[in-house]
């Protein structure tokens, strides 16, 4: 029997009651929470496309595109030089290695300290000023907790509020504490410079630490990300998808990154090289290059070529079973291993024949190509089951789905890794999953519980597979939302030299992303009915700015964040990523050079050259209470505020 409004607004009171059980106490939290209203926003920094890049990552980090600087800038304006700017916010990214090199070389360093600290208090004060003292006393070191909250709060009953300072100051230099708190007090204020950080797709792939990037992220105090179709499949392979494993493995070695698998997480590689050594030692591994970056040992480079054919040949066969058991993906055209003639070394794709750069398989029947040897099966199983028992890799997936989503909408935004899948007349995409039709925000909906039941999913097997399947499907699909194109023509690129048949059409929404009806009707599509206001955040495909492309379309509706952080894309994009800060004066794209060293950053004090644009810029500043945020609150109010009309009336009795 269905509970009646009174009923339900009883129970809500009751149980308001025992939290805030008298009238003062309600009212209280009533002046708290509108308080907090009336509070600028937070600044939200927006990252995407990462792939790997975890030095030029976590330097971007640190300094909030930016942030930091400009903090420092507005505290200190002319009172310090650019050099003394330089080396404060070197100090405060990398406060333990900067003091490292400063106490070896400053002659008096209980000078430098007392500076030092005297400036970190100042800009503490600054970026904490937009905060309730309530946000930012649980922010603080427990360490020194108390000291910060006393250096940084307004104490009207101090006289002499200089010297009391001062005091506090030269009993933590005399207590040798300085290097400690001057290191507190830096990572707090990284921390309150960016309330909340939006990772909008593509940890994984091609750059050396992704690892390190997710255990950063697991430790970072507000952030959400929305899955790339890179992280799509080494949540599949996570969940011991066979096809997933096979191309998460095929792309680290083509990129020379397999130190993320065998060190990071522990992966155990050693059953598929010796089935590589042992298979092709004796073929043509020429067209299985490997693309080294700067610490490659070139030594492996024979070895690593056979591995590259092997995990090759093994993602063709298991890309194919799973093709033939899913009609319904529609993917036949990526049945390539049945159209080779190995006698003649040609493949005929697309009513046309073309030679093969390699055609040497002997783990290929003709007659059964998709068919696996029992090696090739064992070395799989074996994979499988070091993939399911990594630790580190089953922490770090499970911390993809907590944060992650396919999409989010946030502050009046929507973020998304890909597109959303339309014809040439911008109408949403439809696909067929189980019996029923699925397109615009339904699809999104359907494919992330698809995720989510292939990774937590055990009271049905056949449905885990079959969910498992449609995560490889996101990560390729031509209908995919985070993938965004016809086909993904591996076979083609590693096969054929012939350039026309690498080519993978982009969905028709890339060239609809500069019309305004088509992004009105995307935010409308997702519950984003102001669109006046709104804008789409996206990343997936690079801006490629040295053919005149922008990163800022339909009048500023549509921010594209993509710009090569992934160093094998800075030679297309001509810059190495672009971000975003969303802060309460308004949105600011931020475009970035590429980064050396941390080591170049904390000796020589080089920040990354960044150059900003604002694309929106508010008259007044945004609060809180502009915010998804302020809406909860303002909900939270009228509850209290029906309990204290509840108390005043006599309705309930006072607890306390």
């Amino acid at each position: 029997m269905a509970r009646s409004s009174s009923d339900l607004e009883k129970k809500l009171i009751d149980s308001l009651s025992k939290q805030f059980p008298t009238k003062a106490a309600a009212s209280t939290e009533i002046i708290n929470l509108q308080s907090i209203l009336n509070l600028p926003k937070g600044t939200e920094h927006f990252l995407t496309d990462i792939h790997g890049e975890y030095e030029q990552f976590n330097h971007v980090l640190k300094n909030g595109s930016g942030s930091v600087r400009r903090k420092i800038d507005e505290e200190f304006g002319n009172t310090l030089t650019i050099k003394d700017k330089k080396s404060l916010a070197t100090l405060i990214y990398y406060p333990e290695e900067k003091l490292a090199l400063i106490e070896s070389e400053e002659e008096n360093i209980d000078d430098w300290y007392r500076i030092t600290l005297h400036r970190l208090v100042a800009l503490t004060r600054r970026v904490a000023s937009k905060y309730t003292r309530s946000k930012v006393r649980k922010a603080l070191p427990k360490d020194f907790a108390y000291v910060i909250e006393e250096l940084i709060t307004e104490k009207a009953e101090v006289q002499d509020k200089e010297g009391y300072y001062n005091s506090i100051i030269s009993t933590i230099i005399w207590l040798k504490r300085a290097p400690e708190f001057i290191t507190a007090l830096s990572n707090l204020i990284q921390m309150l410079v960016i309330d909340h950080l939006h990772i909008v797709g593509d940890i994984y792939d091609r750059g050396p630490g992704a690892h390190i990037i997710m255990d950063t992220l697991m430790q970072y105090h507000s952030v959400d990300i929305e899955w790339g179709n890179h992280d799509i499949i080494w949540m599949a392979a996570a969940s011991g998808h066979p096809a997933s494993i096979a191309t998460v493995i095929r792309v680290s070695v083509r990129y020379a990154n397999l130190g993320t698998l065998e060190e990071g997480y522990g992966i155990n590689l050693i059953p598929l090289v010796t089935f590589a050594l042992k298979t092709y030692k004796d073929t043509d591994c020429s067209a299985f290059s490997i693309r080294p970056g700067e610490e490659y040992n070139k030594h492996d480079m024979n070895m690593d070529e056979m591995v590259h054919k092997a995990i090759f040949v093994i993602q063709m066969k298991l890309e194919g079973q799973l093709i033939k058991r899913r009609p319904e993906f529609d993917m036949d055209d990526r049945l390539v291993l049945e159209h080779i003639d190995h006698e003649k070394g040609t493949i005929e794709l697309y009513g046309k024949e073309y030679p093969l750069k390699c055609r040497d398989f002997p783990t290929v029947d003709p007659k059964d190509p998709y068919r696996l040897t029992p090696e090739e099966e064992e070395v799989v199983e074996r994979l499988q089951l070091v993939f399911r028992r990594s630790e580190k890799l089953q922490k770090h997936v499970r911390f993809l789905y907590s944060k992650g989503s396919m999409y989010k909408v946030y502050n009046g935004n929507l973020l998304y890794h890909g597109c959303v899948p339309m014809d040439e007349q911008g109408r949403f995409m439809s696909m067929t999953i189980d019996g029923r039709e699925y397109a615009g925000k339904a699809l999104y909906d359907k494919l992330e519980s698809c995720a989510r039941k292939a990774y937590y999913s055990t009271k049905d097997p056949a449905e885990r597979e079959k969910c498992q399947d449609y995560m490889y499907y996101i990560w390729t699909g031509a209908k995919s939302p985070v993938f965004g194109k016809d086909r993904m023509a591996t076979f083609e690129s590693y096969m054929i030299d012939d350039k026309s048949a690498h080519k993978e059409n982009k969905n028709p929404y890339y060239s609809l992303r500069d019309n305004e009806e088509v992004i009105d009707s995307i935010l409308r599509e997702f519950g984003l009915f102001d669109v006046k206001d709104a804008h789409i955040i996206n990343g997936h495909v690079p801006v490629e700015l040295k053919k005149g492309e922008s990163p800022v379309l339909c009048g500023g509706k549509l921010l594209i964040i993509d710009g090569g952080f992934s160093k094998a894309y800075q030679s297309k994009t001509g810059i190495a990523g672009y971000t975003l800060v969303y802060n309460s004066h308004g949105l600011r794209l931020v475009a970035h050079e590429p980064f050396t060293s941390a080591e170049d950053a904390i000796r020589n004090e080089t920040d990354i050259v960044s150059d900003s644009e604002i694309i929106e810029s508010r008259t007044e500043r945004i609060l809180v209470a502009d915010t998804d945020t302020g809406m909860e609150l303002r909900e939270q109010i009228a509850e209290l505020t029906v309990l204290l009309s509840a108390y005043e009336d006599g309705d309930i009795p006072e607890r306390g």
